[in-house]
């Protein structure tokens, strides 16, 4: 564990509350946008009918990654905490705006928010129910390799708890999403498939952008490799 200067320290801090913010609007948006599904032709080998809410999904396991290479499974586990409150937060607000009744001259009435935004309870608590199962045990699984490798292979930790993490998530979250009747069970394997590859794909695609966050963090606060920031509590003041 590496101790930082006073001035070091309130930049790993910033750096800190940045990553957060990036992660907890992704996992937010995430939850706002999920109505609407894509298709992508992946070069004429597979076709990928998934929801726009995967997109900023990703973005969250890379985030928690960087976290736990650089700032330790502590701070790691903090952030993902802090997104669930602000999940369950986003969530107030948009049940609150449902109940207020639109005006007569609203651009956006009252059938069309619902239509929008009416399933966000059961999409927010089946996306949460997969985050808090999958987050978990992506930190859990990339500590263990951390030790088990004495710091090394930084790929495979991240792909591997990565790959096994969104497997749980993408599985999860479509059984409740079935189970609650958001999604017809028909669409439940295509679904599965699709979004577990496209998440596979991604983690390996921003696994070049996890050691170029990683070797920048370390040269700028000195760290060796496997080594971690110490924030200690008096680093703030």
């Amino acid at each position: 564990m590496s101790v930082l200067s006073q001035k070091k320290a309130f930049d790993a801090y910033r750096i800190y509350l940045i990553f957060s913010a990036l992660f907890i609007a992704s996992l937010v948006v995430s939850n706002l946008i999920f109505q609407k599904f894509f298709y992508w032709d992946f070069f004429g080998l597979y076709t990928f009918e998934i929801s726009v809410g995967i997109l900023p999904y990703p973005i969250t396991f890379l985030i928690t990654d960087l976290i736990s290479e650089i700032y330790g499974k502590k701070k790691a586990n903090q952030v993902v905490t802090a997104g669930i409150f602000a999940s369950f937060f986003s969530l107030l607000i948009v049940y609150v705006a449902g109940e207020v009744p639109a005006t007569s001259w609203s651009p956006i009435g009252n059938k069309l928010f619902d239509q929008v935004f009416g399933a966000t309870v059961i999409a927010v608590f089946a996306s949460m129910m997969a985050y808090l199962l999958a987050q978990y045990i992506d930190i859990q699984i990339f500590h263990f390799w951390k030790r088990l490798t004495k710091g090394k292979h930084l790929w495979l930790r991240n792909n591997f708890s990565t790959f096994l993490s969104q497997f749980v998530d993408t599985a999860t979250v479509l059984l409740l999403l079935c189970s609650f009747g958001k999604i017809e069970w028909d669409l439940f394997g295509t679904l599965l498939l699709g979004g577990f590859l496209f998440k596979v794909l991604i983690a390996m695609l921003d696994t070049p952008l996890l050691y170029l966050g990683v070797y920048l963090l370390r040269k700028r606060f000195g760290l060796a490799e496997g080594e971690e920031l110490l924030l200690h509590s008096n680093s703030n003041k």
